[in-house]
Order: C-alpha cells, then sequence, then structure tokens
C-alpha cells in the first residue's frame, strides 16, 4: 500500500473498494477537515457506566442537535474531534499491526475493519485500560458501523460493558464536504 494512502485505506486494503462511495471519500480525507451533522445520543445509566463514561470522554447526557466534526488526516494518524451539544470528545487512530487503534481517554481500543454490504464495521480485537489488558469476561459489546448515502455518512456506535450496561450510544449523520474538481 502506497504510504501516502489514508490510514482507513492502508488498515483496510482491497476491502476499502467494497465501501459505500461516501465512506471512500469519508475515509479518503486528507489534512483538516470540518464537517458538519446531526446527532442522538444517549446517556449511560448505572453510576459505574457514567463513571466509565467520563474516564473514556464518551457522552454522558442524552442529547439531540448539531454534531461538529473536526477531522485531522494523515497517513500515519487521524484525530478526531466530535463536539456532541452537550461535550466534546477526542480520540487519535493509528495503524499497528494491520489493525486500527484508537486511544480514547484512559483507553486504547484495537479494532479489525470489514466491509459489509457497503457498509464498515469495526470489530474490537482487543481492549486495554490504563495500559492494562481487559480480560474477556469484562470486554465490551461494541457496535461501531458506518453507511454511506450521497452526500451523508452514517455512523452508529454503542458499547455496552457486562455488569455495567451501556457506557456510550450515538448515532447520527455528517454531510461529507464537496468534492474538488
Amino acid at each position: 500500500m502506497m504510504p501516502s494512502a489514508s490510514l482507513f485505506q492502508q488498515a483496510m486494503g482491497d476491502e476499502f473498494s467494497k465501501l459505500d462511495a461516501a465512506l471512500q471519500r469519508f475515509h479518503g480525507l486528507q489534512g483538516e477537515h470540518e464537517l458538519q451533522g446531526r446527532v442522538q445520543t444517549g446517556a449511560p445509566r448505572t453510576l459505574a457506566a457514567k463513571l466509565l463514561a467520563l474516564a473514556l470522554g464518551t457522552p454522558r447526557t442524552a442529547s439531540e442537535g448539531a454534531i461538529h466534526f473536526e477531522l485531522q488526516a494523515s497517513p500515519k494518524a487521524e484525530t478526531w474531534v466530535r463536539i456532541f451539544p452537550s461535550q466534546l470528545m477526542r480520540s487519535t487512530m493509528q495503524l499497528h499491526n494491520g489493525h486500527l487503534i484508537e486511544r480514547l481517554g484512559l483507553a486504547r481500543l484495537c479494532f479489525a475493519l470489514q466491509a459489509v454490504d457497503g457498509r464498515l464495521l469495526m470489530r474490537l480485537q482487543r481492549l486495554y485500560f490504563l495500559g492494562f489488558p481487559c480480560p474477556g469476561w469484562l470486554a465490551p459489546r461494541i457496535v461501531a458501523e458506518e453507511t454511506g448515502a450521497g452526500e451523508h455518512m452514517q455512523f452508529h456506535v454503542e458499547a455496552a460493558v457486562p455488569l455495567i450496561g451501556v457506557v456510550a450510544s450515538y448515532r447520527g449523520y455528517l454531510l461529507l464536504p464537496e468534492e474538488k474538481t
């Protein structure tokens, strides 16, 4: 894979071409971009889930409204800043051994990326919290998927931890920047 390929192109290889065109556009972006859209967030219900959401920087209150998304993308790393109606969430992503590693608050998540019927599925492979590996029995169930349609990139993210409950839940869409001709 060429070094100028985006982080997601490198992580997915030939699978990248199986994504919806809108997702290929979004995950092929390089440089700095600001996108707008709409989002709906859910609130963690248990005290433990609220504390974990605080440690991760994920939304802690239910809200619906505009989302402002800031992207800094290079072939080596991406920084995503999601400004929800009630708070800001920042993560950074890099490649390691063919997996996408997302640093989110006190956690490091290792994902395998897969194209299924044009959608992007991010499948959690490993999770480290405060640098320690998460034991299998405590591994969260994560739904992280994106779809594309026209000028929109839709996203759906939900993470639930056994015995704790849903820690993060949000869904919505981003309007893609106009293509340069």
